[in-house]
């Protein structure tokens, strides 16, 4: 999840390189390279690229790639680090999903961290005057079908292999784009070529990474690592756009790091102990 992450927030840049096109253009490219290489792992990979379950893969297809067109919306218009922010909102509807879908148990201790974490998004948009309610809502709406999209992974980790996980979500969203495009299209020019590659590229290691991370451990103990990507955004925001904050609004980066601290170590001993249990 941790390799995961950078590799998004390396894409986050890319994306906002490209801001005077529109956000469903950006995915367009995104998805036709990640479909090329996805197909390419899994001719390597020997493995059939259907699945078993596609009522399911097309689920998280559509979620993934309506989730991204909006979160390419809060990039383009909104600070860098505020729009990571606001999309770091899905591990919580995730865990929520994941109760209800997934059958997952989260510990009540869990919640808590959770909690923590959302009231440091709370203060740093309270703050934050450059985000308007239209953004935070995209962003809000975006940070729910990403749950959506992580729950039905950790569903289909039962009969799928992630090459093929990750080769439905270019396939659904491509088509997607397609129609998009046809009624708002913009020319690329200069290094737009560049940066729209490199999302791709990016976007393709992110998303295997991110993959095997949900296929292998429980959702609630992995989806709060993404915060970490916080980190990220502040320091790529600045370094390449020059995005500052105020006061208040690195103290409440300082509670979501919190809360992602105090679950990384809870996490640790519900493990600790279930493997006990395990030898008992």
């Amino acid at each position: 999840m941790l390799l995961a992450t950078f590799f998004f927030a390396l894409m986050n840049v890319c994306v906002k390189f490209v801001s005077h096109l529109p956000p469903m253009e950006v995915v367009l490219f995104r998805s036709v390279i990640s479909l090329v290489l996805s197909y390419a792992m899994i001719r390597k990979a020997n493995v059939s690229p259907w699945g078993n379950r596609k009522p399911i893969l097309i689920t998280r297809g559509l979620a993934g790639g309506f989730s991204l067109l909006m979160f390419y919306t809060t990039i383009q218009n909104i600070p860098l680090a505020g729009a990571v922010t606001i999309q770091y909102l899905a591990p919580i509807f995730t865990a929520l999903l994941g109760v209800f879908i997934a059958k997952e148990k989260v510990a009540p201790w869990q919640w808590v961290f959770f909690m923590i974490s959302f009231l440091g998004v709370l203060v740093i948009e309270g703050v934050d005057t450059r985000i308007s309610l239209y953004y935070l809502l995209i962003g809000i709406g975006s940070a729910f079908l990403s749950g959506v999209a992580y729950t039905s992974v950790r569903k289909l980790s039962e009969t799928e292999h992630p090459l093929v996980i990750v080769f439905y979500f270019p396939l659904v969203s491509l088509p997607l784009a397609l129609i998009f495009c046809l009624f708002d299209w913009v020319p690329l020019r200069g290094n737009d070529w560049v940066w729209l590659s490199l999302t791709g590229v990016l976007t393709q290691l992110g998303q295997y990474f991110m993959t095997r991370s949900y296929q292998v451990e429980k959702l609630a103990r992995v989806a709060n690592l993404n915060y970490i990507g916080i980190l990220y955004a502040l320091a790529l925001g600045m370094v390449f756009f020059g995005e500052t904050f105020p006061f208040y609004g690195y103290l409440g980066i300082a509670l979501v790091l919190l809360g992602v601290a105090l679950n990384m170590q809870y996490s640790r001993k519900l493990r600790k102990l279930e493997a006990a249990q395990a030898t008992t």
